[in-house]
């Protein structure tokens, strides 16, 4: 069962993939709107904020990147629920399930191409970013546990966006949940430090997820101690994965029964 449903998942993600690589597009409007936060945080209001990470467009957009990286994730994910969506409306599923292959690898095969897509995203923003000034004091070690993280968030949001691929009714609905996602990163430790904002707003940026998720890939980045932030920061990414998954299985077993 196991050999099958390996099987089956690769073909449907190498299906999937393949329809990637035929219209690239997504990947890079999946980066652009990142690298435009990027510049734009950088080169227009980088100089009149105080990270207390040091003076110069180099120390800021380090500071930065973190958050450009939940960002570039976010904004990939509506994709996957929008071409689950079309899936789904255009008969696919239906056409799958006739067949002898494990019913589980259909959903498998769009998160696998969720996170590859996301993680080629994911390059050509750090790779802007090298230009423009980002440097890490990171050992391999630190970067693995970066990589580890990303990937973790990417499957928990994914799984979360396969929920309203599955449920939604139009194209608009499917990719439209991921716009609050986006912006989380605004109220949280992503941009500034959070003892800047008022209180009811600092209280809420300190104890959301992306904050602890940020703090913890900057400190690897920086190749310091991360401290008690990377298990709030495990805590809430494996918590949403789990949560998501087991709410999309039984939304897609309910559409397929």
């Amino acid at each position: 069962m196991t050999t099958r449903f390996l099987r089956d998942t690769a073909t449907l993600t190498g299906r999937s993939l393949t329809h990637i690589l035929r219209s690239p597009d997504t990947i890079i409007t999946t980066a652009i709107m990142p690298i435009a936060f990027l510049l734009l945080f950088v080169y227009v209001f980088g100089g009149a904020i105080d990270t207390g990470s040091g003076v110069g467009q180099g120390s800021y957009v380090t500071y930065l990147l973190p958050g450009i990286l939940l960002i570039t994730i976010a904004s990939g994910i509506s994709y996957t629920a929008y071409r689950l969506f079309l899936d789904l409306q255009g008969g696919i599923f239906e056409r799958f399930q006739s067949m002898p292959i494990a019913r589980s690898s259909v959903l498998w095969a769009h998160v696998v191409t969720s996170v590859v897509s996301i993680l080629v995203s994911l390059v050509l923003v750090v790779g802007v970013a090298l230009l423009m000034g980002f440097r890490s004091g990171a050992g391999v070690l630190e970067w693995l546990a970066v990589l580890g993280i990303v990937v973790l968030f990417t499957l928990a949001l994914t799984w979360l966006a396969v929920i309203p691929g599955l449920t939604a009714k139009s194209v608009d609905g499917a990719s439209a949940f991921s716009y609050p996602l986006i912006f989380l990163p605004f109220i949280s430790s992503a941009f500034v430090p959070t003892s800047s904002m008022p209180g009811p707003v600092r209280v809420f940026a300190e104890y959301q997820p992306v904050t602890s998720i940020v703090n913890t890939i900057r400190a690897l980045f920086a190749g310091a101690p991360v401290g008690p932030d990377i298990g709030v920061a495990m805590a809430w990414t494996v918590g949403v994965l789990v949560a998501a998954y087991a709410i999309a299985m039984v939304v897609y077993r309910r559409r397929i029964s």
